[in-house]
C-alpha cells in the first residue's frame, strides 16, 4: 500500500475534503484546515503520520477508537465527524475550533487565579464525565488537548487517540512519550493500564499547572519524570505559589493520589468535589493572582527537557513562519545557546561518557517499556475458551492469569466467561489478567425438612441459599401439629439459588364428628363412617327382640368427636332368637294357645265348620321347625 507523508493545498482527500491550509504539526499528525465539500463547512483535518499507517495493529486500533470517539456528543468535546483512509493516508475530520490551547494561555499569562483555573477545569471535567459515562477513557489529558474557543467555550480534543497510537511502534521517537509523560498516572507508567481514574489524575495535574504556571514534576529525562509519578507525591500548589488556599491543595492531592482507589471514581465525581471545594473558598482566595519570579523558576526550567508535541489538532492558529521539523521531538533545551566546542581533555571525555551512559539508559528504558518485557501488548480474546486454553494464550503473550470461579446459567463449566482487562485492552507484558471461569449453573439441594419446625426449616433453607415460601397448613395423621409435613420441591431436588420452597405445616389429626347409628341399617352406618376416615368393625351380631335384623343394636363410641383412623365398633342385630315350634295339633284350642305362647309365639285362629269341637286340626308352622320368637302361628280349629 503506498504511503504519503502529507497533503498539499487544494488537494482533495477522500473525494470530499479540500485542503485550504496548514495549521500545525505534531508528534503523530499534521493538522490542516479543510472544506467539507459535501456539507459546505470548514473542518480540522488531522492527517496521521505516514509511517503509522504501515502498522496493521495501529490501523485497526485507530479505526476502533475513532468510531468510539465519534459516538461521544457533548458541548465540551471536540466533535469527530469522520475518519477514513485515502490511498494509505489516514485522517480524522474534526470540529474546527477557533481559539487557543490551554498551553498557549499558560504561556501567555502564567499562573491563573484559582477562580479562572476552576472555571476552566469545570467544563473539562464535564467532558470527561460524559466520556466516562459512555465507557470512553481519554488517556492523554494535557493542556495541548484543552481548547479555549474565542467565545469562551472550553473543548477537550483527541478522545481515544492516545490509546490508538500506543503500539510497539510508538516509541520515544514519535514524541508521544516526550509530550505526555508529565501527565501520565502511576498505573499507566507502571502497568500500562488506564481507566477513568487515570484521566482524573491528569486533570489534577492540569489544575496544579494552572495554579502554579509549571508542571508538578521535573526531570532531565522522561524516565526520571515517569519515576516520580510512580514513586513520588504531587507537591501542594501552595508550595510553589504562596497564599493558595489549603482547600486547593487538598483538591489536587485528592485527584493525584498514587493509589487509584483513593481518587474520585471518574470525571463527574471529581467535578462534584471541585464544586464543593469552590463553595468554601472566599472571594479573596478565588481571586488570588501571583506571577512567579523568573529568578525562582529553576524547577520550571527543567520542563524544557520534556517538550510537548504541538497537538492543537482542532485550533486555528496563525500560520507558522516555517514548518516545524521532526527535531521538535528530540530531548533538548530550546533556551540553551549552542556552546562552542570545549577543548579536548579529561573533562570532555568524562562529559562524553556521562552523556553516552544517559543515552544508553534512556534507550534501554524505552526498549523495556516498548518491545521489551514491560512493553505493551493486547489482551487476547479469552471468553469462550477453556481455562487451560486461556492460561496458555496469556502465557504465550507473556501475561499472567488470576483465575476466579463463578456460577453461570449460560456458560459451560470450566469455560472463561470474561477477562479483565477485556479483549483488545493494552497492558504491560508481565501483567496479570483476571479470568472469570464458569462453575456451571448455580444449584442447591433442597434439604429434608419433614418433621422440622418452621423456624428450623427456614434456617436449613437459608444455609442452602434457598428461601421459604409462605407456608400452608394441612391435617396429618402421622406428623404432630406445628411440624413440616412436606416440601415442594421435595428433599434432594436441585434448584436455583434463592428458590422459594413451599412448605406444608401439620395441624395435627383431623377431627371427625360421629353420629349415632343405633337402630339404623348397619350397611349405611359402615359406609358413612368409612367415608369419614374412620375404621369400622361391624362383625359382631346378636339376636335382639327389639332391633330389626341388619340394624345396629349398639355403637362404641356412641358418638361425639373422633379423629381420622379411629375405630368404631358396631353390634348388628340378627333379629329375634329362633325357637323350636311345639306340636299342638289335636290339642284343644285353649291348651294349644297356652303352649305356643309359652314358647314365645303369637297365635291366630281359623275355624272350620264353626269350630264346634274346639280341637286344633292343623298349625301354620310345622312342629319341630325353628321360627323366630314372636312369630305368629295360625291354628285351624274344628
Amino acid at each position: 500500500m503506498p504511503v504519503r507523508s502529507g497533503v498539499l493545498p487544494d488537494q482533495v482527500v477522500d473525494q470530499r475534503y479540500r485542503v485550504l491550509g496548514h495549521l500545525a504539526d505534531g508528534g503523530m499528525a499534521s493538522v490542516y484546515v479543510a472544506l467539507d465539500q459535501r456539507l459546505d463547512r470548514e473542518v480540522a483535518l488531522k492527517v496521521l503520520r505516514s509511517d503509522l499507517g504501515t502498522d496493521p495493529s495501529f490501523v485497526t486500533r485507530f479505526r476502533r477508537e475513532a468510531r468510539s470517539a465519534a459516538r461521544l456528543s457533548h458541548p465540551n468535546v471536540v466533535a469527530v465527524y469522520d475518519q477514513g483512509e485515502d490511498d494509505g493516508l489516514m485522517f480524522l475530520a474534526m470540529e474546527l475550533v477557533n481559539g487557543k490551547t490551554l498551553r498557549q494561555v499558560l504561556q501567555d499569562e502564567g499562573p491563573l487565579s484559582p477562580r479562572a483555573a476552576l472555571d476552566l477545569l469545570d467544563p473539562v471535567l464535564r467532558a470527561l464525565g460524559a466520556a466516562h459515562s459512555a465507557g470512553l477513557v481519554h488517556r492523554d489529558v494535557k493542556p495541548e488537548n484543552v481548547l479555549l474557543r474565542d467565545d469562551g467555550v472550553v473543548k477537550v480534543a483527541d478522545f481515544g487517540l492516545a490509546r490508538a497510537v500506543t503500539t510497539t511502534t510508538a516509541t520515544a521517537q514519535t514524541g508521544v512519550l516526550l509530550g505526555t509523560v508529565a501527565y501520565l498516572s502511576p498505573e499507566q507508567v507502571a502497568r500500562g493500564v488506564a481507566d477513568a481514574r487515570s484521566d482524573v489524575y491528569a486533570a489534577g495535574l492540569l489544575l496544579f499547572e494552572m495554579l502554579t504556571g509549571e508542571r508538578a514534576f521535573h526531570g532531565d529525562t522522561p524516565i526520571h519524570v515517569a519515576y516520580q509519578h510512580v514513586h513520588g507525591v504531587v507537591p501542594a500548589p501552595s508550595s510553589r505559589v504562596a497564599g493558595l488556599s489549603p482547600e486547593l491543595d487538598a483538591l489536587v492531592a485528592l485527584a493525584t493520589a498514587r493509589d487509584p482507589d483513593q481518587r474520585p471514581a471518574d470525571g463527574s465525581a471529581f467535578l462534584d468535589q471541585l464544586r464543593r471545594s469552590r463553595a468554601v473558598l472566599s472571594p479573596d482566595e478565588l481571586d488570588l493572582r501571583h506571577r512567579a519570579d523568573s529568578s525562582a523558576a529553576g524547577p520550571a526550567a527543567a520542563t524544557a527537557f520534556l517538550p510537548a508535541p504541538l497537538n492543537a489538532a482542532t485550533t486555528r492558529l496563525p500560520a507558522p513562519a516555517g514548518r516545524p521539523s521532526a527535531s521538535t521531538a528530540v530531548i533538548q533545551r530550546p533556551d540553551a545557546a549552542v556552546a562552542p566546542p570545549s577543548p579536548p581533555g579529561r573533562r570532555g571525555m568524562r562529559a562524553w561518557a556521562v552523556g553516552a551512559l544517559l543515552v544508553l539508559l534512556a534507550a534501554a528504558a524505552v526498549w523495556v517499556f516498548t518491545a521489551g518485557p514491560l512493553g505493551l501488548t493486547n489482551v487476547p480474546r479469552l471468553a469462550g475458551l477453556t481455562q487451560a486454553a486461556a492460561v496458555a494464550a496469556l502465557d504465550q503473550d507473556r501475561l499472567g492469569a488470576d483465575v476466579q470461579a463463578t456460577f453461570s446459567e449460560t456458560v459451560k463449566q470450566g469455560t472463561v466467561i470474561r477477562s479483565a482487562p477485556g479483549a483488545g485492552a493494552e497492558i504491560r507484558r508481565g501483567s496479570t489478567v483476571d479470568l472469570v471461569v464458569s462453575k456451571g449453573p448455580e444449584r442447591y439441594q433442597v434439604p429434608n425438612l419433614v418433621g422440622r419446625t418452621l423456624a428450623d426449616a427456614k434456617d436449613q433453607l437459608a444455609a442452602n441459599q434457598l428461601s421459604a415460601a409462605p407456608p400452608t397448613e394441612a391435617f396429618s395423621e402421622t406428623v404432630p401439629a406445628g411440624l413440616i409435613i412436606s416440601s415442594a420441591p421435595g428433599a434432594g431436588a436441585s434448584v436455583k439459588k434463592g428458590t422459594a420452597v413451599a412448605l406444608v405445616i401439620s395441624k395435627g389429626r383431623e377431627p371427625v364428628t360421629v353420629a349415632s347409628w343405633v337402630n339404623k341399617p348397619a350397611d349405611q352406618a359402615v359406609k358413612a363412617l368409612t367415608d369419614q376416615g374412620l375404621t369400622v368393625d361391624a362383625t359382631k351380631q346378636e339376636f335382639d327382640d327389639t332391633v330389626a335384623k341388619g340394624a345396629v343394636i349398639s355403637q362404641n363410641p356412641a358418638g361425639g368427636v373422633l379423629y381420622k383412623g379411629d375405630k368404631v365398633t358396631l353390634v348388628v342385630s340378627k333379629g329375634p332368637p329362633l325357637v323350636t315350634v311345639p306340636s299342638v295339633t289335636g290339642m284343644q284350642r285353649g291348651e294349644a294357645t297356652r303352649v305356643l305362647r309359652a314358647a314365645g309365639f303369637q297365635v291366630r285362629y281359623e275355624t272350620f265348620m264353626g269350630g264346634f269341637f274346639g280341637t286344633v286340626r292343623s298349625q301354620s308352622v310345622d312342629a319341630g321347625t325353628q321360627a323366630p320368637k314372636g312369630t305368629t302361628i295360625t291354628l285351624v280349629i274344628v
